[in-house]
């Protein structure tokens, strides 16, 4: 019987995957602010009603009404996605001038507070909000999600437990949220404990093949626990409607290069996992306690490697992964952002934005120059 025929209708995989392989989407989640104080400001719905069409077709509310999703359409290269996105950005801005507000990237408002939240009032977050209680209130957090198109499932599988031990080092490289409710978190990504206050995020498990994903996920569903799928915020998850791996362990970046440099390393794990071998698991306790060192240290982590029995830096595994993606860097056409990496991991965003607060003086005065620098 074919894995269609017993599937659910959600498992069913897009057939646009097989037409167009290893596309590349890019989605961020943008805060929006109140110049003056730099409070974030709840405005989601208002901004959503003036978006020319060519942006409100590619934006949509979040959780709280300070924050806005910013999706690109799928891309042959990174290069491109990353055109586009820097085309929302500016629209986006022009926009948000007409109604005195300004937007920034970063894994969390650097001064925002719970009394500062709204949740957004469409049907899926007023869900959420029922769901998670006063969760749903805490601060809210701004990752940087990226879907690479596989082309049959069983391949989109494969990735998913290949890019599992990936994980810290994609969160080390992105960390850009040392700040947190008005004072240094001592952390790179702040945003990762904080958003780990809702259910169903982490690593994913490693699955033995689709049927075990489908059926891990449906149950959920059947149950009413979650009413579909896309309530899963693992790190990273598969999303059969596009027929995409989707990887979202990253926090927003400040800059578009950044994002793209990011992008480019995500296209090619995701290439290199769904088309080699099943390698051996990493050990649960072992990728929980990475991702911890990747968010409590970025770039400077060392993580625990289980073959040496020692921990080794991250900057190490990122060479090593950078070597490996190489050739499918070439076969994607995103060689340049790809030596990208390089550059970011030598000055990571959470490194930037301390030496940024130390400079402007105050976190006020940070917000203010992270809008500068979002365009």
């Amino acid at each position: 019987m074919a894995i269609e025929e017993v599937l659910p209708a959600w498992a069913a995989w897009s057939p646009e995957a097989a037409k167009a392989p290893w596309t590349v989407g890019i989605e961020e989640e943008v805060m929006l602010v109140s110049p003056g104080d730099w409070l974030p400001a709840s405005r989601c719905e208002d901004v959503l009603a003036l978006l020319p069409e060519t942006v409100a077709d590619c934006a949509r509310a979040e959780t709280h009404g300070s924050a806005l999703e910013l999706g690109t359409v799928p891309h042959a290269t990174v290069g491109e996605g990353a055109r586009q996105l820097a085309s929302l950005r500016s629209e986006l801005v022009a926009t948000l001038d007409g109604l005195g507000l300004r937007a920034a990237g970063s894994g969390t408002h650097p001064t925002a507070r719970w009394e500062h939240i709204a949740v957004s009032p469409g049907a899926r977050y007023q869900f959420v909000h029922a769901s998670m209680r006063e969760l749903a209130r805490r601060e809210p957090t701004f990752g940087l999600h990226v879907h690479v198109a596989v082309p049959d499932p069983e391949a989109a599988l494969r990735a998913l437990n290949g890019i599992r031990e990936h994980l810290p080092v994609l969160l080390a490289l992105s960390g850009n949220s040392p700040f947190w409710q008005g004072r240094d978190s001592g952390l790179a990504s702040a945003r990762t404990p904080a958003f780990q206050a809702f259910p169903r995020t982490g690593p994913p498990r490693r699955f033995r093949d689709y049927a075990d994903y489908v059926e891990a996920i449906d149950v959920l569903v059947r149950c009413d626990a979650i009413p579909e799928p896309t309530f899963l915020w693992w790190d990273a998850r598969l999303q059969p409607r596009f027929g995409t791996v989707e990887v979202r362990v990253m926090d927003a970046q400040t800059r578009v290069e950044d994002t793209t440099a990011i992008a480019a390393l995500v296209q090619c794990l995701v290439r290199l996992e769904a088309s080699r071998e099943p390698g051996g698991a990493e050990a649960p306790e072992v990728l929980s306690e990475n991702r911890f060192i990747a968010a409590r240290d970025g770039m400077e982590a060392r993580l625990v490697d289980r073959s040496s029995w020692s921990r080794r830096p991250v900057r190490d595994r990122l060479a090593e992964l950078l070597e490996l993606c190489a050739p499918h860097a070439r076969a994607v056409g995103c060689v340049e952002g790809l030596a990208d990496v390089g550059r970011l991991a030598a000055s990571p965003g959470a490194a930037r934005q301390r030496a940024l607060a130390e400079r402007v003086d105050s976190l006020e005065g940070l917000v203010a120059a992270l809008s500068d620098a979002f365009t």
